[in-house]
């Protein structure tokens, strides 16, 4: 294939045109490096290269000001509106930076397009004046009316001040530097009378270009080449013909000369296929498996490009490259704000954007945890970060203190203080405090620096973006607050990237669309091809209404909708081979249904579209049950328990799931300990169970009464609260859902001892047995297995009432009646939710049995504070299911015998070699 470059230059040749005398002017820098290595084909004797450069550096020589980048601009636009805004009256810089961005692209729209400044504010002043006419006729207008009305009034004058301002400074916008070069080029054409240039590949030109290209031309210093094919100039509605039409048409250069080139490559024979994909990173992993595809017969894939027309998928498609790719050219540049230092900085300015004493826990931990940061807290082989995470946890701290920070980290002080210090003090001390901390991670990177090289790259790009930041601080002053820093730091970071070096003229190309200007490709993948994105559809972020626009010839959406179809159809022109991917899972925010260019593709019935809908491979994973065979060493471990003891709740967790058995009691791993912000269940459990021992341990052995337990009342604030403090740690208590739930557990106690006191005066009487004892006991009547065996556990209280002996366990949450009985045995060792409460109760009253500890018949049952009313739910075992059974309460040496075959059964199952421990679906 050739290309539009190769075509010109042969042309030229063809002309006898001397190349070193020529000014080659192209849309993009990128275009120049191909026109360069284009040079040698044409050539049939060495020769000077001619000069070669952007329209942008064009501009910028005729105009004599140099480009600052916006956020620099922002700060000069803060002068002007400073200088003529009443003080009373000003914005915050923060405030103001939100609506001058869009102020800044509206002047550099006017600029570029050569409109007359006091025109346009003053009718767009007079628009608003009529649109809110009857605010302005108002006699009593309130400040908000004047203020809004004096803002479009004020517009002409910010402009001109602020364009003074710059061009006293030698400095501009983009639209400055446009209108300054259209305004100067009358002096260009005088003191460069016989300088010849060429333009080549330009399609949509502002009002600025035109005038300064067609000036040219009328005085022969000039020729320009376009790049259109027939297809699209002929047919009047096709949108990527719509400016070199309007050119050809308008330009008085055209009535006399030839109009260069309509070309008739797009109607040759190509392979294009559409494909619809679901999700972004569904495209990028595709266009994976294409370039694999495409490798086969193009190992190095030359002359291929992947056009991102969503530049987002950048990371995800470089992810997906496969390899081989000895070449690899990636013209966008490493978005800075996807780096993980972007984030740590970001979480910095998080904590700090409002002024505060103690820090949230979750803040600190995810700051001190920075892949970047957890390092420089190594000290003396000492991990102060896990330290601090670690006291964090135990300690249940919701919100730290330096002070506190430096105490649990005292080689860490320094560190300390560039993290969470002195933020507020002054913005400069918070850029220097950036700056120290960027200098730490270097001096920790540095001592292996070649596993470092990249994040060195980060850090050094980081370091300039900081630099800046101080830069413009100091010379402006306009930043006051760490919110407002916050700000720029994202405004400057949303432009910045980390460029790649990679093989500018081989191998496979990654570029945006804007990029693809000029350039030829003979394979081309072009990704996002959604309504929203290709083309980017209305968009309307301007002062500037519709109408006004359309009146002084000012782009809008169609404008814009229409350079993407160029760009599109371009890259089709001299292609082979086309890959069209879109986007088929439609989302308002990054894109809609498949885009208009697709469907134009397959109703211009010039070429055959291969069309498919694509799925992911997705694998079918069979559940597989989780199963750990129990080895000679797993079964040493089972014996080691069984010899410390069962506990009933080790039994039933083996019920539930016994892989949980095996992670508890045989690996003995622990759930984390998360910092509970809210108490947990479990907590109000421990401390009511906990200040019940201690009211009722005393008591051990004597028979209660009601002055006893009234007694005991008058306690309960500082008990509840002193075990509230004991458990719950540093965690706060006196707000919110904690105070609650604190109030909660004193209701526990309180409605407790309420319940006991009417028991009490119903003539009962309660004799308190044992509370919270220890048991332990061997089980000596299981002859199957030739170790010991044995039962641990604590009864939260044993009691005779009205002589009958109750074991009774406390639950802090609801437990009703009919969780505590059971009708087959053999039921109470498969299904937990239905029978664990029993078997509990009914494990508590076999130990006492073994332990000589009670008389049988005995009652076991279950206290739920939460169905207090319903007094002890005892266990019962009924005799059929249904209305009417007949329930027995009294535990007896039946009762225990038919337990025990059920107990033994179980602890048989977990001892048995031969069984593995399976996984249950819970």
């Amino acid at each position: 294939m050739t290309t539009f470059i190769f075509d010109v230059l042969k042309d030229l040749q063809n002309t006898n045109k001397n190349l070193s005398d020529i000014t080659f002017i192209l849309p993009s820098k990128r275009a120049g490096l191909f026109l360069k290595h284009q040079l040698h084909k044409v050539c049939n004797q060495t020769i000077f290269a001619p000069e070669i450069i952007s329209i942008e550096e064009f501009v910028e020589e005729l105009s004599g000001l140099k480009t600052v980048s916006n956020t620099e601009l922002l700060f000069e636009f803060y002068d002007t509106y400073l200088a003529l805004t009443p003080k009373e009256e000003t914005d915050s810089f923060e405030v103001f930076t939100k609506w001058a961005q869009i102020l800044l692209q509206d002047f550099n729209e006017i600029d570029r397009y050569y409109i007359p400044q006091k025109k346009i504010f003053d009718y767009l002043s007079d628009i608003k004046e009529i649109e809110h006419h009857h605010w302005s006729l108002e006699e009593n207008q309130t400040e908000f009316i004047k203020n809004y009305l004096a803002f479009w009034n004020k517009l002409h004058s910010y402009y001109d001040h602020f364009s003074d301002a710059l061009k006293h400074k030698n400095i501009g916008y983009q639209g400055l530097l446009y209108r300054e070069a259209a305004n100067s080029i009358s002096n260009y054409i005088e003191t460069n009378p016989n300088k010849q240039h060429l333009f080549l590949g330009f399609n949509a030109l502002n009002t600025c270009e035109e005038t300064i290209i067609q000036a040219l031309l009328k005085e022969g210093l000039a020729d320009i080449y376009w790049d259109i094919d027939a297809s699209f100039f002929n047919n009047t509605y096709h949108d990527a013909s719509l400016f070199t039409r309007q050119h050809k048409k308008n330009w008085p250069h055209f009535k006399a000369h030839n109009f260069k080139w309509i070309t008739n490559n797009y109607t040759e024979k190509k392979n294009i296929a559409t494909f619809g994909i679901p999700k972004n990173i569904g495209q990028a992993k595709y266009i994976g498996s294409l370039l694999k595809d495409l490798q086969q017969d193009n190992p190095n894939l030359e002359n291929t490009a992947v056009i991102l027309g969503d530049e987002d998928l950048l990371i995800p498609v470089l992810n997906s490259i496969p390899d081989g790719i000895n070449a690899l050219n990636i013209t966008m540049g490493f978005p800075l704000k996807s780096i993980p230092l972007a984030w740590l900085f970001e979480s910095l300015f998080y904590i700090h954007k409002t002024p505060a004493k103690s820090f949230y826990y979750k803040d600190v931990i995810n700051i001190i945890s920075h892949q970047f940061i957890r390092p420089l807290f190594f000290f003396d082989d000492i991990d102060y970060a896990s330290k601090l995470i670690e006291t964090i946890d135990g300690n249940n701290i919701i919100y730290l203190t330096t002070e506190r920070l430096k105490a649990i980290a005292p080689k860490s002080v320094e560190l300390i203080d560039l993290l969470f210090s002195n933020w507020h003090k002054s913005i400069n001390l918070a850029l220097k405090n950036c700056s120290d901390l960027i200098l730490h991670i270097k001096n920790n990177l540095d001592q292996d620096k070649d596993a470092n090289l990249l994040a060195l790259e980060y850090l050094y790009r980081f370091n300039e973006l900081f630099n800046e930041l101080e830069n413009l601080n100091s010379k402006y002053e306009h930043i006051n607050d760490i919110s407002t820093l916050f700000g720029i730091y994202k405004e400057l970071l949303s432009s910045e990237t980390l460029d790649f070096q990679g093989e500018p003229l081989q191998g496979l190309q990654v570029m945006g669309m804007l990029e693809s200007r000029v350039l030829d490709f003979e394979t081309v993948i072009i990704s996002s091809v959604n309504e929203g994105v290709l083309p980017s559809g209305k968009s309307n972020n301007s002062f500037i209404p519709f109408d006004l626009k359309i009146e002084n010839k000012l782009p809008t959406y169609k404008e814009k909708d229409a350079v993407y179809t160029y760009h599109f159809y371009r890259l089709l022109q001299r292609a082979k081979n086309v890959y069209i991917l879109y986007n088929t899972e439609a989302d308002v925010l990054t894109g809609g249904e498949k885009s208009r260019f697709i469907t134009q593709l397959e109703l211009e019935d010039i070429h055959n579209i291969n069309h498919q809908i694509l799925a992911p491979k997705v694998p079918v994973l069979k559940s597989e049950e989780h199963i750990v065979e129990k080895t000679e060493q797993l079964v040493n471990e089972i014996k080691a328990v069984a010899e410390k003891g069962f506990s009933p709740s080790s039994l039933t967790s083996y019920i539930r799931n016994p892989m949980d058995f095996y992670y508890q009691k045989i690996l003995k791993i622990k759930e984390h300990d998360d910092v509970e912000e809210t108490v947990a269940a479990n907590t109000l459990g421990t401390v009511v169970h906990n200040t019940l021992e201690d009211f009722y341990k005393p008591l051990e052995g004597t028979f209660i009464s009601v002055e006893i337990i009234k007694g005991l009342k008058s306690k309960i604030d500082e008990r509840v609260t002193y075990h509230f403090k004991n458990e719950y740690k540093e965690g706060d208590i006196t707000k919110g859902k904690n105070l609650i739930i604190y109030e909660i557990a004193k209701r526990y106690v309180s409605n407790f001892l309420d319940f006991e006191i009417k028991d009490l005066k119903s003539g009962n009487e309660i004799k308190i047995v044992a509370i919270e004892a220890d048991n332990k006991v061997e089980i000596t009547d299981i002859p199957e297995l030739d170790f010991p065996v044995k039962l641990v556990g604590k009864v939260d209280r044993v009691d005779e009432y009205n002589g009958i002996t109750r074991i009774i366990d406390y639950k802090t949450g609801r437990v009703d009646q009919n969780q505590v009985e059971i009708i087959n045995w053999e039921d109470l060792t498969t299904d937990y939710k239905k029978y664990s409460k029993s078997f509990q109760v009914l494990t508590y009253a076999y130990m006492m049995q073994l332990m000589n500890q009670i008389n049988l018949p005995v009652e076991a049952g279950i206290i739920s504070f939460k169905n207090l009313s319903a007094g002890v739910l005892k266990f019962a075992k009924k005799d059929k299911s249904g209305y009417g059974a007949k329930k027995d309460v009294l535990i007896t040496s039946e009762t225990l015998d038919n337990f025990k075959v059920e107990l033994k059964n179980l602890i048989l199952e977990i001892c048995n070699a031969n069984i593995p421990f399976t996984e249950k679906d819970v």
